[in-house]
């Protein structure tokens, strides 16, 4: 369930207990037996699904009922003081706001946690997990796309400088395949010294846009092995077109005279 769905559950929840617990305070309340205070639980859903303001206006609409129930049930005395009226304004206003309020920092707190949890912490790209829904999403569409795999030459002897030196070359290479990227293309670290891009094709080649990927990164000062892989050509699934697109990118290292890190 999405969360527009939960919140509208929640509300419509919230408003049957607002009708049950009315119709109970009106036909059950008696001196002492505090059928009242049920308000508090319609006033939590709307909270959690609303957030403060929400909350509290749930809080005045609860305040309200429990007045015109006062009024309204034969049992009770209809004369409402002042301060009681106060008192469960203050107290239903304040519930509402207080667990709205808690509501809101919790869904923003599991935002940003979803949102860390997709994406590399040197970088900031997009990791693993991100880059394994994105190729699900083209696989789903059926339409040709290209996957490559670049590895980072010679990244162990950046490294050898220090880590942060690494890292802060990992950083600028994620600059620039940010820079480099069309727009419809995806972009992730998967790996220590790894990246993959997820690009359409629409008529081009795999190998001619790994190349051209490679010449504009060698430009930055580190150089990239790309491998690739065309869908459905290659494979018609992720695993198949990550091991076409790793094998040819071991291929070419060898080739270069490098070694895969």
């Amino acid at each position: 369930m999405d969360s527009a769905a939960r919140r509208f559950t929640l509300l419509l929840f919230a408003l049957v207990g607002y009708v049950v617990v009315t119709i109970a305070f009106v036909t059950g309340e008696r001196p002492g037996r505090g059928i009242g205070a049920f308000y508090y639980l319609p006033i939590a859903l709307v909270a959690f699904a609303g957030g403060p303001l929400l909350g509290a206006c749930a809080g005045v609409l609860a305040a309200g009922l429990y007045d015109g129930g006062i009024i309204v049930n034969p049992h009770l005395p209809s004369s409402l003081a002042f301060a009681q009226t106060v008192i469960n304004l203050i107290t239903f206003v304040g519930i509402g706001a207080l667990i709205g309020e808690f509501s809101r920092r919790n869904r923003a707190l599991v935002a940003e946690l979803s949102q860390l949890a997709d994406r590399d912490s040197v970088t900031g790209l997009p990791n693993t997990r991100a880059f394994q829904a994105a190729i699900d999403r083209r696989l789903e569409l059926g339409e040709e796309f290209v996957l490559m795999v670049g590895d980072v030459d010679e990244l162990r002897q950046i490294n050898a400088a220090g880590r942060e030196r690494g890292d802060d070359a990992l950083r600028r290479l994620a600059d620039r395949l940010v820079t480099a990227k069309r727009p419809e293309d995806d972009v992730a670290r998967v790996g220590g010294d790894e990246f993959a891009i997820l690009g359409s094709l629409e008529g081009d080649d795999g190998r001619r846009l790994a190349v051209a990927l490679e010449q504009h990164l060698v430009h930055g000062g580190t150089t990239v092995t790309f491998g690739w892989a065309a869908f459905p050509h290659d494979g018609d699934n992720a695993l198949a077109l990550y091991r076409v697109a790793d094998e040819r990118l071991y291929a070419r290292k060898v080739a270069r005279g490098f070694r895969r890190e």
